[in-house]
């Protein structure tokens, strides 16, 4: 099913039903996405994010972007802040929803070069902040990738409104170069 505008009304005329806001959601959510946790020093305590929209954005120079919901508890604090892209793991599930509003046991960190990261992630991106951008009731943070790297094991995914695993590939793209 495709929504329409009412007649008379112009596409996205900033009204937003919440039957038509609750459709909206559950397209979005028909597109799988990783789960990842963006990690930073706040000014007074360390916090964590979870997310599932994260990109890279460019090769040269390496840059990452990650939205942010305005609602998020540390959205504030986050601005010019150098931040980690945890990217978890398909056994991390309880780091997703400990970071996400129900809180489980305590996690393990790492304290990066630039900014602090969780133990045991399948892969993580230690960012400078590069940029900000308003993105409605999101803020779309870029950052300089100064630090990376990755180890090998399934993903942990979300699609349809639940958690999943994206299994690993039997060839990496980098054994391909």
């Amino acid at each position: 099913m495709i929504a329409m505008p009412r007649p008379g009304e112009a596409p996205g005329a900033g009204r937003t039903s919440a039957r038509r806001a609750h459709h909206f959601r559950g397209s979005l959510g028909r597109f799988a996405t990783g789960v990842a946790i963006v990690a930073f020093d706040g000014a007074t305590r360390r916090h964590g994010i979870t997310v599932n929209s994260f990109t890279s954005v460019s090769m040269e120079p390496p840059l990452v972007l990650v939205s942010i919901a305005r609602t998020a508890k540390a959205h504030d604090e986050l601005s010019g802040r150098p931040f980690t892209v945890n990217i978890l793991g398909a056994e991390q599930r309880l780091l997703a929803t400990h970071f996400a509003g129900r809180p489980g046991p305590e996690p393990r960190w790492v304290e990066g070069g630039t900014a602090p990261r969780l133990y045991g992630v399948l892969a993580y991106f230690e960012c400078t902040p590069w940029a900000e951008y308003d993105g409605g009731d999101h803020t779309l943070f870029l950052g300089e990738v100064v630090n990376f790297d990755y180890r090998s094991g399934d993903a942990l995914a979300f699609a349809n409104g639940a958690y999943t695993t994206i299994p690993e590939s039997q060839l990496g793209m980098e054994d391909l170069l």
